[in-house]
């Protein structure tokens, strides 16, 4: 079993490994990138950003985009110059100069990316680039995986490849394989539990397991398949009340299989409020960025009462996660607040919109309306699935739901 990662996890196990080795910051990381001291202007955040650099500031400005703030010109120079001359983004490039590396390439960084850029607006030739490289790596089954190439597609890379294609103004029914002519509806599916799974009817699997082809639920991929089913993803607005509750049902559509895993997820919030996350070894926590996803989900499912339930559980608290974990986390913050219609500005005492903004260089003047040139749809429907990550080697800890890096997912949740 592959351990799975969040952002949050690998800042908190830099920031560990800083700390045992005398809170003093080498000039360098391990692997050549900048030290926080040396990181490129213009960038969020202050950590290591060898796995989310490109991720991290594609979420600081779709949450910017949700408070009516424009990112500093400085900050959208950094994110152009990371794109690859295919259309591509890697995790992080510290040298732009240098191509590419195929092995790197990451659709997730660049469905992301693809989104921040429709969301500052302009940019219309990076949008296209990265769409169309988007396509020319779809699988036969109709999904993406991390890195294409490399293992077979998963349900957040499609989800959040999903996001952007509707941000960019695409119809993902009508993006479809060469060979096979699969959509990414018809690879969500494939990871669909059905409803008498008892181990998690209705949810959704990261993978079928490598060695015997099952399915196990993992609410992570769950909240990722089930904003990517509906065509919409993490800054996803609420949707109509669903009817149906939580109960399962056959799901033959993408729409009734966003159903089933919406209901999935309230019924596993209902106890508690959050989603658990437990480092090997240790036991169950909260898990605040899985959380902030499932909130997101839910809300543009239509479970709104769960929706709004764990939205003031995160309000109540996640201030110090946010805290510690940065642009990232505090972006999820902000879209769980604005599916469910909290103040971003005053969640649970924390101003969301002041925090994030101070993770970065300062913002242009607020805008009064939506930059989204590139589309005709409305914002609620702009935005990622987003999810990810895995730092093979490292010890696995709760933090930002999204999968940055590797993208294994712990297949039992």
């Amino acid at each position: 079993m592959t351990v799975r990662r969040s952002a949050a996890a690998l800042t908190a196990a830099l920031a560990a490994a800083t700390a045992v080795l005398g809170g003093a910051a080498p000039a360098a990381f391990a692997d050549g990138t900048p030290s926080p001291a040396a990181l490129p202007p213009g960038l969020y955040g202050t950590k290591d950003p060898q796995f989310d650099g490109v991720f991290r500031q594609s979420l600081a400005f779709l949450a910017q985009e949700k408070t009516n703030v424009k990112p500093a010109e400085q900050a959208i120079a950094w994110l152009a110059g990371q794109q690859c001359a295919d259309g591509s983004f890697t995790s992080f490039r510290a040298d732009t100069a240098t191509a590419c590396d195929p092995k790197k390439l990451d659709t997730n960084a660049t469905a992301a990316a693809v989104q921040a850029f429709v969301a500052v607006g302009g940019h219309a030739d990076a949008i296209k680039k990265g769409v169309s490289w988007l396509k020319s790596v779809q699988q036969d089954d109709g999904g993406w995986p991390y890195t294409p190439g490399m293992g077979g597609s998963d349900s957040n890379s499609t989800a959040i490849v999903v996001g952007a294609l509707a941000a960019a103004g695409e119809k993902p029914a009508d993006v479809k394989s060469a060979k096979g002519g699969k959509t990414p509806f018809d690879a969500l599916l494939t990871f669909a539990l059905p409803c008498d799974d008892p181990a998690g009817p209705g949810a959704f699997a990261f993978q079928p397991d490598p060695k015997t082809q099952k399915l196990y639920a993992n609410a992570d991929a769950t909240a990722a398949a089930v904003t990517g089913a509906l065509g919409k993803g993490l800054t996803a607005g609420a949707g109509p009340a669903d009817a149906k509750g939580t109960a399962c049902e056959r799901a033959t559509t993408p729409e009734q299989a966003a159903h089933n895993g919406s209901a999935y997820l309230a019924k596993t919030l209902a106890p508690t409020g959050f989603l658990k996350s437990a480092m090997p070894g240790a036991t169950d926590q909260p898990d605040f960025g899985n959380t902030a996803d499932a909130v997101v989900a839910l809300a543009a499912a239509g479970q709104t009462q769960q929706a709004k339930a764990s939205a003031d559980w995160l309000a109540k608290n996640a201030g110090a996660w946010a805290k510690e974990n940065g642009p990232a986390a505090y972006a999820q913050l902000v879209f769980a607040a604005d599916a469910t219609g909290a103040d971003p500005n005053n969640f649970g005492g924390l101003n969301l919109v002041t925090s994030l903004n101070a993770t970065g260089p300062a913002p242009q003047t607020a805008v009064t309306s939506t930059p989204s040139a590139q589309t005709s749809h409305s914002k609620d429907d702009d935005g990622i699935s987003v999810w990810w990550i895995v730092g093979a080697g490292l010890v696995a800890g709760i933090g930002v739901g999204f999968l940055i890096s590797g993208r294994k997912k712990n297949q039992r949740l």
